[in-house]
């Protein structure tokens, strides 16, 4: 599989299909890219080019606990510098819950690298910002402070990282405890700060910012609630809201498997507005 160098970490990448136009779908948690190669599969099948990678810090990519923005900023700029490398841009941007920030904050920072957004399952709300808060960083905080960086590289997510690319376990082993802390202190900050914003990391002026057209399919539990899909599309001013679960479950997260039965459907959104783009562009 292709390695890039990207911003002093080597990222992993799979490219989907042969020509066309770009596209560049990201996943949802810290999952890695096989999350969303169904779906790219299926849109790459229409006519075009799909890239999915593992994120710094998920699936076999480096770890880097460092930077001075938000994870989710580095994830944007990291995915833009990855395009780039490419000559993918401008493409397509897309992903779900934490990839949905991701293109979100893509189309915000490098808006003239975005054709449009492809957003799915929409993150925010006080539940979802404290959830994610302590899943993300504050388990990890604790166990720092507890046990220090053994106790860390033992917890589920970076035992998996350190066990699929074994550099990562060295790296995490030499980091200063009181640095890794702070990093992750300062990444959880920015979840508490978005409890009261229409979506995690981006205000109600910045999704108005945003020009360029927009399919939103909302998500259908606790963290990725229905009305927080509507709101983003109602603020996104090109964006067209497509509703696909009835209403939204009394759990906190849904199924990724239930998701995953809904490629077709969702590609056909996708794939029905990005083909509208490229007939007005050549028009």
């Amino acid at each position: 599989m292709p390695i890039a160098h990207i911003r002093g970490v080597n990222i992993l990448y799979k490219i989907l299909g042969t020509s066309g136009p770009w596209v560049a779908l990201s996943p949802g948690g810290r999952r890695d890219m096989s999350a969303v190669e169904g779906l790219a599969a299926v849109i790459a099948e229409q006519g075009f080019r799909v890239l999915i990678h593992d994120r710094r810090n998920c699936g076999l990519s480096d770890i880097s606990i460092e930077g001075e923005e938000s994870e989710y900023e580095i994830w944007a700029d990291d995915l833009y510098e990855l395009l780039r490398q490419r000559d993918a841009l401008p493409a397509y941007i897309g992903g779900s819950s934490s990839g949905c920030r991701l293109s979100v904050l893509f189309a915000l920072r490098h808006p003239d690298a975005v054709k449009g957004l492809l957003l799915w399952r929409v993150t925010g709300g006080r539940f979802a910002c404290e959830r994610l808060a302590v899943n993300y960083y504050q388990q990890y905080i604790d166990a720092a402070e507890t046990g220090g960086m053994r106790a860390v590289v033992a917890l589920d997510h970076f035992k998996e990282r350190c066990e699929a690319n074994p550099s990562n376990l060295g790296y995490l082993l030499k980091l200063d405890p009181k640095r890794f802390i702070a990093q992750m202190s300062r990444w959880r900050e920015y979840f508490i700060r978005g409890a009261d914003l229409p979506i995690i990391g981006a205000s109600e002026a910045d999704l108005r910012s945003i020009k360029v057209p927009t399919v939103v399919i909302p998500g259908n539990d606790r963290t990725h609630g229905t009305e927080t899909g509507k709101t983003a599309a109602r603020l996104i001013p090109k964006s067209e809201l497509r509703i696909i679960w009835p209403k939204d479950l009394d759990i906190d997260l849904s199924p990724h498997e239930d998701w995953d039965v809904k490629n077709a459907e969702m590609a056909g959104y996708f794939v029905d507005m990005m083909r509208r783009v490229e007939a007005a562009a050549k028009a």
